[in-house]
């Protein structure tokens, strides 16, 4: 309180006896004295209390407390503690912790697990499928970042994803006591450590396949890998380690022979007196795709580029070409599906009224016996210029071509073309494959150009004699592969079809075990506009049970989405359905078994004890608990603060001084109406 506050208040307490004297001591002149110094000292007492209110002083009041430093217990809760058969040792220092009365007196103790995630719990499963230390050790160092909190780690230090938590110390800086929980002798063990293989195959090609094999041991040792495909075995071969040698790529082709979504297994055969099989074995799968197309090349001439052009396509067992007139292909369009227009006519009038009418796609070839009026006349993408002269041009390769991969064949080799001279325009968008090239002068006329326009595709070759181009590839490589590769991939582009649907599902043919099953969906309204109104489930059928579950789909981020990671490992059959529109979509996967947590054969002892190093800690093994608690009590570095908290009060928060005016008040009246003097 200031002086200045203290003057105020004797000077209240002046006026306020001032007031009182002279209201009983001069002008009312009491007979009795004692009725004299009683109303006296209730009329002081009123008016020095409302004189206080006025003047408000105000008290300072101090309180302290003893606070503790928080420690954190914090517990590997994956399926690896199982594996390892470390469960109920791990429980057992879990609850001799948290449960220690010496380390309740000195810290306030909060209990967390984690998996793939961090949770408050104060009990153990041992049910995560994956490990993330470093995101457990982030969250806590966010929570406890401006405190004394000490960090006890339970874990075998086997992450399966995430950031390198050894690294971790950089931004948590508190100490970190790990707590080593496996076995930390090194054993004799052979793993298949990763396999590479593409998704998808083509029918009866074959697809390749990358093992990498690691052997951990100073013996030298035999063994093999095989590739199972249900039981049956599809390839195996020999494999050789020793000390010096302990790792082995192997590299591997299957043929894909059947359609749909094949399973297989890679197995490492145990070697004598290995403790885990588990990580010898690698389930994997490849989605084969018939790739069966029927091409119509619609031709009123004969020239040696629809035999090339032919002989090219059907490299690929998978392609079927005929030849055909224009009235053949009108009616028999629904056989194809794909048109190449070699150099068109007026004949061609109902190919183009059919073509543009079903928006198909389509590969034109325009040539020296072209009727470019035609053809100008009939497509709305581009024209030629019409002009009676023929030129040669060479081919210049754009290797910033992007729709879709296409090699470079050494095309500025090739023989030229021949083709109308004239420019063409174009009045959609476009990108060009080859652009036209007289002796070395390079040009920007498109010589191969693609067109997507209206979800069409189209390909335009300005030139013909295109088999001289196939015989050039064959003299440059003594092979037809490259060129007849280089058509394919264009086929391949022009034939697969984009159909517009109100309801599309996003979803892969196969899904490893230990990642999240995940199915994307999309529904638009009859203006295809993404519609946020509609009610979306799904329905799983096990293959093998019949038994069915349904789930709800969830709006995120413009998509529908459902998460179906609890589904155990098997095929599966599902229908997306749309409620209110009554439309569905189907389709299969397959969720492959696969035990990331059973991989490890020991605890990381090393990255363990490196993180305690570098975050002023110690690493302790499983049977240390007594060690870590004594430790942890002695730590001067933990020791309980004792804090002040000061807290300002007015006067006029105190309600028991309006009390005190109002009994004051109340007690004088009633005595002078007692007395008489009112």
């Amino acid at each position: 309180m200031s002086s200045e506050t203290v003057i105020y208040i004797i000077i209240s307490g002046i006026i306020a006896l001032f007031i009182a004297l002279f209201q009983y001591k001069y002008k009312a002149k009491l007979k009795h004295k004692t009725h004299t110094v009683i109303f006296t000292f209730l009329r002081f007492l009123s008016v020095f209390s409302v004189l206080l209110l006025l003047v408000n002083p105000k008290f300072n009041s101090v309180k302290y407390h003893t606070e503790k430093p928080n420690l954190v217990i914090l517990a590997d809760n994956s399926s690896s503690i199982k594996h390892l058969k470390r469960d109920a040792q791990t429980v057992r220092i879990f609850n001799s912790l948290k449960n220690n009365t010496a380390l309740q007196n000195k810290f306030n103790i909060a209990t967390y697990v984690f998996g793939s995630d961090l949770k408050a719990s104060d009990s153990l499963q041992f049910e995560e499928k994956e490990t993330n230390i470093h995101a457990a050790l982030q969250q806590i160092a966010h929570v406890y970042k401006n405190t004394n909190t000490p960090t006890v780690l339970i874990t075998d230090g086997n992450q399966t994803y995430g950031n390198d938590y050894q690294f971790i110390t950089s931004r948590f800086k508190q100490p970190i006591y790990p707590v080593i929980v496996g076995d930390t002798v090194t054993y004799t063990d052979i793993k298949i450590e990763q396999l590479n293989v593409n998704k998808y195959a083509y029918l009866k090609n074959r697809f390749p396949i990358e093992v990498i094999l690691v052997y951990k041991g100073n013996a030298t040792v035999n063994t093999k890998l095989q590739i199972y495909k249900g039981a049956t075995v599809v390839h195996s071969e020999a494999v050789r380690f020793s000390k010096a040698n302990n790792s082995k790529i192997v590299n591997l082709t299957l043929p894909a022979n059947s359609i749909g979504t094949n399973t297989y297994s890679a197995k490492l055969v145990p070697i004598e007196n290995e403790k885990n099989t588990i990580n010898n074995v690698k389930n994997f799968a490849v989605n084969v795709i018939d790739q069966k197309t029927n091409i119509a090349i619609v031709t009123n001439i004969l020239h040696p580029d629809v035999g090339a052009l032919k002989k090219s396509i059907e490299s690929n067992e998978q392609r079927a070409v005929s030849i055909v007139k224009p009235e053949t292909y009108v009616a028999q369009q629904n056989d194809f599906q794909l048109a190449i227009l070699y150099q068109p006519d007026a004949d061609f009038k109902h190919v183009y009224t059919l073509l543009n009418s079903l928006n198909l796609n389509r590969l034109v070839v325009i040539g020296t016996k072209t009727n470019l009026a035609f053809v100008n006349e009939n497509t709305s993408a581009y024209s030629h210029e019409l002009l009676p002269q023929i030129e040669e041009y060479q081919a210049n390769f754009n290797s910033n071509y992007v729709p879709f991969q296409i090699d470079n064949i050494d095309f500025e080799s090739f023989p030229p073309l021949q083709s109308n001279y004239g420019s063409v325009n174009f009045y959609v968008p476009y990108q060009n494959i080859l652009t036209k090239r007289v002796g070395d002068v390079a040009t920007k006329e498109s010589l191969l150009a693609t067109i997507e326009n209206e979800s069409r595709r189209e390909a335009v070759l300005f030139g013909e004699n295109i088999w001289k181009w196939r015989a050039q590839s064959y003299l440059n490589t003594k092979s037809f592969t490259d060129f007849d590769n280089f058509t394919g991939t264009l086929v391949q582009y022009l034939a697969t079809a984009k159909k517009r649907n109100r309801l599309n599902v996003d979803f892969e043919s196969f899904y490893i075990g230990n990642s999240n099953v995940v199915i994307n969906a999309q529904f638009f309204d009859k203006n295809y506009v993404f519609d946020t109104r509609e009610t979306l489930t799904i329905t799983v059928t096990n293959t093998k049970t019949d038994v069915k579950t349904e789930f709800p789909l969830v709006l995120k981020n413009n998509n529908y989405q459902v998460d179906l990671s609890s589904l155990q490992a098997g095929s599966y059959n599902f229908t997306v359905k749309a409620h209110t529109a009554n439309i569905s979509k189907s389709g299969s996967f397959t969720i492959l078994e696969y035990h990331v947590e059973q991989q490890f054969l020991n605890a990381n002892v090393t990255k363990l004890q490196l993180l305690a190093t570098n975050s002023n800690g110690k690493g302790y093994f499983i049977d240390s608990s007594n060690a870590l608690a004594e430790d942890l009590i002695n730590d001067q570095r933990y020791t309980a603060i004792q804090k002040s908290i000061k807290t300002t009060i007015p006067l006029i928060d105190w309600k028991i001084l309006l009390a005190i005016i109002a009994l004051a008040l109340s007690a004088e009246w009633f005595l002078r109406k007692y007395n008489g003097l009112i």
